[in-house]
């Protein structure tokens, strides 16, 4: 007999403009990567390409300010918000882990263990893409939060730093600029190796979601819009 569904509140409004916002910035960012990492290809100009890389770094601060925030409710949030429901390796993991391997089809109120997995991966590598951008912005185009002090460290004189401009010689000591070079590349190989292993992330998220909404018809995908799965009454509340 087929169990009876009914709608379970989720997903606070926090969570889900969290998860749209996030969505936005990541696909403007992606596509903005791209074309900053292909520009030759596109035959994109100097000055295009400072601008590509502006528009990436204003984008970067939506997305780095809106997981701020969601990491901040984390920990002060309610419900579905918080770490203890959202990240895996939590207190009694394994065993939850352990029995969903079993019973994979189950309908779970919040992440289901391998779900929770995703998401811990998902953080971590947008956590990664977040700090491994801010410091590569601050050496390529001299943008905050670090910025200043880059431009300052290759600067001849430094009481004139607004000399310092992207790919512009004027004012550059070149064995400080080498210095700085060489500090960042492995930011960049970081923030670079990340950016893939974040998009094959994100579309085996999207497929597992849709394959999870097709055992379960627990409405994952609209939930992210009304905040109400529809569940039996047995649903584990992970």
């Amino acid at each position: 007999m087929q169990q009876l569904l009914q709608p379970t509140k989720v997903w606070s409004r926090k969570i889900r403009v969290f998860h749209w916002l996030n969505v936005l910035a990541i696909l403007t960012l992606i596509i903005l990567g791209l074309f900053i990492l292909n520009g030759k290809a596109f035959g994109v100009s100097q000055d295009g390409k400072i601008l590509l890389k502006t528009i990436h770094t204003l984008a970067g601060y939506v997305f780095i300010s809106n997981l701020l925030i969601r990491v901040l409710f984390g920990f002060i949030g309610k419900g579905y918000e918080k770490w203890g429901k959202t990240l895996a390796f939590n207190r009694g993991f394994s065993k939850d882990l352990s029995q969903h391997l079993k019973n994979p089809s189950k309908a779970t109120k919040g992440h289901n263990p391998l779900g929770k997995l995703m998401i811990t991966a998902l953080y971590l590598f947008m956590l990664i893409q977040g700090v491994t951008g801010l410091v590569i912005t601050g050496t390529d185009i001299y943008y905050p939060p670090f910025g200043q002090h880059f431009a300052t460290s290759i600067a001849i004189d430094k009481s004139q730093i607004d000399q310092i401009k992207p790919y512009s010689k004027d004012n550059v000591d070149p064995q400080a600029y080498q210095a700085m070079r060489n500090f960042r590349a492995p930011f960049i190989k970081t923030h670079v190796f990340s950016f893939y292993a974040l998009t094959i992330l994100l579309l085996l998220h999207i497929l597992a979601v849709m394959v999870m909404e097709l055992k379960t018809r627990s409405s994952l995908v609209s939930a992210m819009f009304s905040g109400y799965k529809h569940l039996p009454k047995n649903s584990d509340d992970l």
